[in-house]
């Protein structure tokens, strides 16, 4: 098991938000990687934690042929752009972006006079071509959540190999995973494989067992069942 710990990165940013990157993987910034950062799992090549500035955004940008999932931590983003514009992110809300051939833009915006704080990741799509998408899901304590990934077939998610749950647990809670895996633990503490871990810490590991010492949210990104 490694872990990589976002307070021993360097923190960037652009238009209205600072971030820390994590995950830059060589497929999709191949010689642009900043350094320290982790390669992805399966398509998974991307991962960012973000605060907005009061009333900060990231100005309308476009995107193609990747799937742009963006996490809630704490407080509200109003989504702008060509897939469905005008929702809000509210709570621990998920939004899920699909890019396809078709392509999408997009604006997020803090709505608030105080900083919020999202996750966003992306995933390469398994078939080019597809057309663009928009999914919203919702997540509660004591509960983990399904967002990406899955059998071809269903609709409740984009169909992929590569999968991602996200995890609101109670102390006490355990969570496992077989295979190779990417956890980051965007709130709280716990034990990860017998390990001590806490906010901001990324774990990539064959196999996988947290233990939660308090509330946390967790996202894992992994390619077993």
């Amino acid at each position: 098991m490694n872990i990589l710990n976002r307070d021993d990165l360097e923190r960037g940013g652009f238009a209205g938000l600072k971030e820390t990157r994590l995950v830059m993987d060589p497929r999709l910034f191949n010689g642009r990687a900043e350094p320290d950062t982790w390669a992805g799992i399966g398509d998974f090549v991307y991962l960012a934690d973000a605060s907005f500035q009061p009333r900060g955004e990231t100005g309308l940008h476009s995107h193609k042929e990747i799937d742009v999932i963006s996490v809630m931590v704490e407080g509200r983003i109003g989504h702008e752009g060509s897939l469905e514009h005008g929702r809000e992110l509210t709570g621990h809300n998920i939004q899920v972006q699909r890019a396809g051939g078709e392509g999408f833009a997009h604006n997020e915006v803090n709505p608030d006079s105080a900083e919020n704080r999202m996750i966003q990741l992306w995933v390469l799509p398994e078939r080019p071509g597809e057309p663009a998408g928009y999914k919203l899901y919702e997540t509660d304590w004591g509960q983990t959540a399904r967002v990406y990934g899955g059998a071809t077939g269903q609709s409740d998610t984009y169909a992929s190999e590569t999968k991602i749950d996200v995890s609101l647990m109670r102390r006490d809670q355990t969570m496992t995973a077989s295979g190779e895996c990417l956890a980051y633990l965007t709130k709280g503490s716990g034990t990860a494989n017998g390990a001590p871990i806490r906010e901001g810490s990324l774990i990539r590991s064959d196999g996988f067992v947290f233990e939660a010492a308090e509330d946390v949210q967790l996202i894992l990104v992994h390619l077993g069942s």
